[in-house]
């Protein structure tokens, strides 16, 4: 390829990736941080969490705040992963190269990119949050969800 006995040069990539795992990243922290909070408010504080109507039921609308923006978040982390491959397609890579443009100049990306594992970190990243949307008793969220009363209980014997 011609320029390669030339200064070496950085080529960077058209558009910013880093927002959709941003976004990722800060909800999951902030997942962690309700999760700490909520566990130590049902272990030492298990009376009050008893006694107070309100706080199951806004714990509960918390949770399933958190369920639908980590399905948001993973969908937001695909997109961005489908964005990084198109940006790193063999021929895009090419079409970016300025040398490559050159009149008798033939340029060869080799091989595409395996994106395999990013793949399944995607899939898992969507499928990790499913125990506390369907409130298994697995998941560190399913105390709420036996406290809340969505209507008075029954008075039948």
């Amino acid at each position: 390829m011609p320029g390669c006995a030339a200064e070496p040069r950085t080529l960077h990539l058209v558009g910013d990736f880093s927002a959709p795992a941003e976004f990722f990243v800060t909800l999951g922290v902030f997942s962690f941080l309700y999760t700490m909070a909520a566990l130590v408010l049902y272990l030492r504080f298990h009376s009050l969490y008893g006694e107070n109507k309100k706080l199951p039921i806004a714990d509960f609308c918390v949770t399933v705040c958190f369920t639908f923006f980590w399905l948001v978040a993973a969908a937001a982390w695909g997109k961005g992963l489908t964005d990084v491959k198109a940006a790193t397609r063999p021929p895009n890579l090419i079409a970016a190269m300025g040398v490559c443009q050159e009149e008798e100049v033939v340029c060869d990306a080799g091989t595409t990119p395996a994106m395999g594992l990013a793949n399944i970190s995607v899939v898992r990243a969507g499928t990790s949050h499913g125990p506390t949307c369907a409130r298994c008793p697995s998941s560190c969220h399913w105390e709420p969800l036996g406290r809340v009363r969505l209507h008075p209980p029954s008075t039948h014997p």
